[in-house]
């Protein structure tokens, strides 16, 4: 009889784009979750906790930049035995299933509705550096008016949100669009093939990176990408492409001269000039609470993504300067955006509900404030209460217990006590700030000994030996003084 072959062992690593993350990222995230949380209840909004899997088709066709419904996501058809289950998949987004929960509870719900939500989102598509396939967001949608009070309230939130988490003015900036001036554009370009709208919001969306000559050669015949492949282009005249050069270079010194520059560039197109009003009620909205050009800006050049909105857009990016992998200065860019969505909810009720929100990466934003030095990558661990008798656990439960009750971070060594440096090598591990020590001598004189891990480094570090015995780390107090101690200890290390 040949042998069993043993089964391979799994192998252990994390799936390709996704990551594990430990201790003090956890703690950051929740801090920051807990920051933009907080101004989005101070606005009003109520919280929602949507399931993280929804129907492939209750997703819909929504999912930015793919074309199929079940692309991009992470599915998988629910078992029945007929062979007929649901295909089901992970949210891509927070919004999607924001639009099926509405239609399920409107009648429950208050109309406008105003929610916000956090949680991870899964997105099955090609990672890269600094990209994974399962990432946070924080959105606050308002469901249920058009009005575009909504919209200018989402963008003031969004800058306080930023100012809060410890971004301040003159290092972002929120930048404001509306789809309809876009769809103008197009009435006004005389561009009404669906497929050659999408060529050409597509170069639209490529200004940034290749300018004004860039989007005009692409709009006309194509050109030579910087790595000297030809790319075609839109196949429009010069004439035709006029109005979408005018609407990219429309941005002037002031939200008034944008507009009017708007105006210009829209033409007669009704559409367009009813984008551009309502741009002018936000901006007028805005500056009535003191929300100036310095923190939000009317931009023609905030596209997101075109085929999902369908008035006004948002984004907010940092402006501050980073240097990339190869040691180049560049901008930090977009943290956050969102915008006018009024089709997500018909899809289910078959009538039109208007809904404009937001999302922020906060995963974006974290990297972005540790960039700024704003995050320390350190974190403080517990007090670590050594175990010298394993006779006296009862001791050193006790002692743990008085310094948790006093709001002291602590926890009893748990591991083998037998080697007492195993016990300072795990408490230098959880990077602890003080060390508790007491044996059977010190409990029989009524003593316990208490350790300054962090002076303790440092003058391991730096000091003499005439320094180090001037500045001792660990004191012998009565144990009637453990908790005040340890509190005097800390309060010195912060």
């Amino acid at each position: 009889m040949a042998k069993q072959k043993k089964a391979p062992r799994p192998k252990a690593q994390t799936p390709k784009g996704f990551r594990d993350y430990f201790g003090v990222e956890v703690s950051e995230r929740a801090e920051m979750l807990r920051l933009i949380t907080g101004v989005y209840h101070q606005y009003g909004f109520d919280a929602l906790e949507s399931s993280a899997v929804e129907t492939v088709e209750s997703l819909g066709k929504f999912l930015p930049d793919v074309d199929r419904p079940n692309e991009g996501v992470f599915a998988w058809q629910e078992f029945e035995e007929d062979g007929n289950g649901d295909w089901l998949a992970l949210r891509y987004d927070l919004t999607a299933p924001l639009a099926r929960v509405y239609a399920q509870h409107r009648n429950d719900l208050p109309t406008p509705y105003r929610r916000y939500t956090m949680g991870p989102v899964w997105r099955n598509e090609k990672p890269g550096p600094g990209r994974f396939r399962q990432f946070y967001q924080c959105d606050a949608d308002t469901v249920g008016t058009a009005s575009v009070a909504a919209d200018a309230e989402i963008c003031a939130m969004l800058s306080d949100t930023l100012e809060k988490v410890g971004i301040p003015r003159g290092d972002y900036i929120v930048r404001i669009n509306n789809r309809k001036v876009l769809n103008g554009v197009l009435e006004a370009m005389g561009v009404t093939d669906e497929a050659q709208q999408a060529n050409v919001l597509r170069t639209i969306d490529k200004f940034d990176k290749v300018g004004e000559a860039g989007v005009r050669e692409l709009l006309g015949k194509g050109r030579l990408d910087a790595s000297g492949a030809y790319i075609d282009g839109v196949g429009l005249t010069d004439e035709q492409s006029e109005p979408v050069v005018a609407f990219l270079t429309s941005k002037g010194a002031s939200n008034d001269e944008t507009l009017t520059n708007l105006r210009a560039a829209v033409g007669e197109s009704t559409v367009g000039t009813e984008g551009i009003d309502e741009l002018a009620e936000i901006a007028n909205l805005l500056a009535a609470q003191s929300y100036g050009a310095d923190r939000i800006v009317i931009d023609p050049s905030v596209v997101r993504g075109l085929g999902y909105y369908t008035g006004p857009v948002y984004e907010a990016e940092l402006t501050f300067e980073i240097l990339d992998e190869k040691g180049r200065k560049r901008q930090f860019g977009s943290v956050a955006g969102g915008g006018r969505y009024d089709d997500l909810v018909k899809r289910f009720t078959g009538q039109e509900v208007p809904a404009t929100g937001v999302s922020i990466g906060v995963d974006r934003l974290l990297a972005a404030l540790r960039e700024k030095g704003r995050l320390s990558s350190e974190a403080q661990g517990p007090v670590v209460v050594t175990v010298m008798d394993k006779a006296r656990m009862a001791d050193y439960q006790t002692m743990v217990a008085e310094l948790r009750q006093a709001g002291i971070r602590a926890e009893v060594y748990l591991g083998n006590p037998k080697n007492f440096g195993n016990q300072l090598k795990y408490a230098d591990k959880r990077a602890s700030p003080v060390a508790v020590i007491a044996g059977s001598d010190e409990f029989d004189k009524g003593l316990v000994q208490i350790k300054d891990l962090v002076l303790g480094a440092k003058i391991a570090e730096n000091a003499t030996l005439e320094e180090w015995k001037a500045r001792p780390s660990q004191f012998e107090v009565p144990r009637s003084e453990l908790v005040a101690k340890v509190k005097s200890i800390l309060e010195e290390q912060d």
